[in-house]
């Protein structure tokens, strides 16, 4: 059953969907319309429960196909899943059927179609950019998903919250770094006829060796272009801006979904391709992260925007990532990996609710503009609490199993960059809980009294979330299953092994011994 393409199929499922749902008649409340792009997105669910089911979690790359696309560049259209990327076609599947049913009512009769195309348009691109193994192909698929990106968050963005500059600025650091990234691309083109026939596949590249400057140089180039993604602090700004201005749908496909696509490139791309350059860059990557964790959580702290506030913790949580990443031990890596999946539940899960209570507040996401909400709307009160609680990283909810490996790889890596990462888990637990309490807490707001609780549509689509974030914090094995062994994979590549957690100044020495092996 391997033969046949069920990539191909997974990736033009949605974005058959989004031709589909585009020319579909508008009619009065455009039921139909949001009842087949739900249709469409569910349909990849089960296609990704498929290869899910056939997937062998320790068999490397699987479901491949690979066909000469551009002979003169070695380009081809190849595409395949292991561990990591086969996690995150899952995280993109689960997410955008829930988008869909819970922004029902986010666009009006008349515009309908457009919105919930372009959902599915960047359902298909991003499931396009997870499961392509040519890096010309991930080039293109990762600059064509800025296209419905920007759409959806200028032309169907909150009003009142300069969602046409927002959309400007997205688009401006997303293009920049685009360029950045084509530069090293072309460069690796370069460096592979250099070395023998030109070729674009991520395996034959990953057989070569680039080290020195080139190497260092084309690493910049990706590295930038996947911290801006990301983001990573300092090349962070259009983040906030941009969750305060979209919808909280179309924040839940930008920054659990599309901002992956930064972590997943630093993991197949910077260390995949470049080792030597990676291990180079470490120290000043491991900065940064420490900073976003740091930075993302303090100024967090202070935000009176709700929908600011849970970009900003992105922030935080990204730096997490990254730092996961680069200390390159097994406990950073696979919990680096398990946190992009955890953040994608947990924080579109915040967004999602954050969204409910602002459609009830006539559009204000101002916190101080709410107050006593539980006592009116228990439902949506405990649902922005499980949220919140899974975003701190509480023992008992998935994010904090993600957390705690990253931890341990980051003190296995050196005690004072622990140290540090510690104080964003301090931080989390001030901003999120703050914030449910001058939100949720206290006597009701006058003016508030008259709010509706959550309705059975609303429940229904986060339901899953809820339950994911439940279950995977009892029970991670089974992600960890097909995440561990890429790791393993990554561990090999990159000439690394495990060391025992050591304190002190024994601690990095140890760590440089290893790494200039």
């Amino acid at each position: 059953m391997n033969d046949f393409p069920w990539l191909t199929t997974l990736v033009l499922i949605p974005l058959v969907g989004a031709v589909a749902t585009m020319f579909l008649p508008r009619l009065p409340g455009a039921v139909l319309t949001k009842q087949v792009a739900l249709g469409f997105s569910l349909l990849a669910l089960v296609a990704v429960v498929v290869v899910a089911v056939r997937y062998d979690a320790g068999g490397g790359m699987q479901f491949t196909e690979s066909h000469q696309w551009i002979k003169g560049f070695g380009a081809s259209y190849a595409v395949g899943v292991d561990g990591l990327a086969l996690t995150l076609v899952g995280l993109t599947a689960l997410l955008t059927p829930v988008v869909i049913l819970s922004s029902w009512h986010d666009a009006d009769d008349a515009n309908t179609n457009a919105y919930f195309a372009l959902m599915l348009a960047l359902e298909g691109l991003a499931l396009g950019v997870f499961v392509a193994t040519d890096v010309l192909l991930f080039y293109m698929l990762f600059e064509a998903t800025l296209i419905p990106a920007y759409f959806l968050i200028g032309s169907f963005g909150r009003e009142g919250n300069a969602r046409a500059r927002a959309a400007v600025k997205f688009l401006l650091f997303m293009l920049g770094g685009g360029l950045v990234m084509l530069a090293s691309v072309i460069g690796l083109y370069a460096a592979s006829s250099d070395q023998g026939t030109p070729s674009y596949l991520i395996s034959d590249l990953a057989a070569l060796h680039i080290g020195g400057d080139t190497g260092r140089w084309l690493f910049a180039g990706f590295f930038i272009a996947f911290a801006i993604k990301c983001p990573l602090f300092p090349v962070h700004t259009w983040l906030p801006d941009t969750t305060a201005a979209a919808t909280p749908g179309t924040s839940v496909l930008l920054v659990c979904v599309l901002d992956k696509i930064g972590t997943y490139g630093m993991l197949r791309f910077c260390l995949g391709l470049f080792p030597e350059a990676s291990k180079w860059a470490t120290p000043l990557v491991i900065t940064l992260a420490l900073i976003s964790i740091i930075y993302g959580a303090l100024v967090a702290v202070g935000q009176d925007d709700l929908l600011r506030l849970i970009g900003l913790t992105s922030l935080s949580h990204f730096g997490y990532i990254v730092l996961g990443i680069f200390v390159m031990n097994s406990q950073g890596i696979s919990g680096a990996t398990l946190f992009m999946v955890n953040h994608g539940l947990s924080t579109a899960a915040l967004f999602l609710a954050a969204g409910y209570l602002i459609r009830r507040r006539a559009g204000s996401s101002l916190i101080s503009q709410q107050g006593g909400v539980e006592k009116v709307t228990p439902k949506l009160a405990g649902l922005f609490l499980v949220a919140g609680l899974a975003s701190l990283g509480l023992p008992g909810l998935s994010p904090f199993v993600s957390e705690f490996l990253v931890m341990l790889g980051a003190f296995s890596y050196s005690w004072w960059v622990g140290s540090i990462a510690v104080l964003g888990i301090v931080l989390a637990a001030v901003y999120i809980l703050v914030a449910y309490a001058r939100t949720f807490t206290g006597p009701t707001r006058a003016g508030l009294e008259g709010l509706r609780d959550l309705g059975s549509r609303e429940v229904w689509a986060m339901a899953p979330l809820i339950a994911a974030l439940v279950f995977l914090g009892f029970y991670p094995k089974p992600v960890l299953d097909v995440i561990n062994p890429g790791t393993e994979t990554t561990m090999s590549y990159i000439g690394v092994s495990d060391i025992p957690a050591v304190v002190g100044d024994q601690a990095d020495a140890t760590h440089g011994e290893e790494t200039n092996q």
